[in-house]
């Protein structure tokens, strides 16, 4: 306890009476207070006692001091322990696709992949990449030997790339932005005059994947509305 190390100096004046001239320790105590007290109501002139009201309303002022102090530390121990809870539950979406409930100029909702998560002075946030839209894949086919089969990227034009990253010249018509027209059962592909293809080993490849912006969002935990 505090009390322990305190120590009360006293000198005495001129009226022959001994006074408090120091206390060794700083960071009094309700009960470095009573220590005090005790000691005063030694010292004090018996002919000019000290207000007991007075003292008591003190030391009731000291212990409201006091139990607001451990209060405080108690919620900032709680809202520690809170935040490092909402982190780690918030870490179960890394990886995950989510919406945040903002619209688009499509009038689609936006939805975002969960990168990171991270804790902003208490306040729990993922970084995400935006979806764009779904790409639909092609692929060029070998009619002799499927094995040999080439999944191809196309950007937002329809220009096919091959797997170098090099423009193949060729393009894929597209209804929206990765999504491939099809008619007659068959890829609609153009050359580089824009002209259709009469005959080309392109198919759909069957699988689809995201497209995501370039930057990332920092989106709160709390505004999540959905999570697929």
């Amino acid at each position: 306890m505090a009390t322990d190390n305190i120590a009360v100096n006293s000198n005495t004046g001129i009226d022959g009476n001994s006074y408090t001239s120091s206390i060794s320790n700083d960071t009094l105590t309700n009960d470095d207070f009573l220590t005090l007290m005790i000691q005063e109501l030694k010292l004090q002139d018996p002919t000019k006692p000290t207000d007991s009201a007075q003292m008591l309303s003190t030391q009731m002022q000291m212990s409201t001091i006091n139990t607001n102090q451990e209060t405080i530390k108690a919620m900032q121990s709680l809202q520690q322990a809170f935040s490092q809870t909402a982190l780690s539950n918030a870490a179960n979406v890394i990886g995950k696709n989510i919406e945040d409930g903002n619209v688009g100029e499509d009038g689609i909702n936006k939805a975002y992949t969960v990168r990171s998560v991270e804790n902003n002075d208490g306040d729990v946030q993922v970084r995400a990449q935006q979806i764009l839209y779904l790409e639909d894949k092609i692929k060029l086919t070998d009619p002799d030997n499927s094995a040999n089969d080439i999944l191809l990227d196309y950007n937002v034009n329809g220009e096919i790339i091959d797997a170098t990253g090099t423009k193949t010249g060729q393009k894929v018509a597209l209804n929206n932005p990765g999504d491939p027209i099809i008619s007659n059962g068959s890829l609609v592909i153009l050359d580089s005059n824009n002209e259709e293809l009469s005959d080309h080993n392109y198919k759909l490849a069957g699988v689809s994947a995201a497209v995501y912006s370039d930057e990332l969002t920092d989106i709160p935990f709390s505004q999540i509305s959905k999570i697929f």
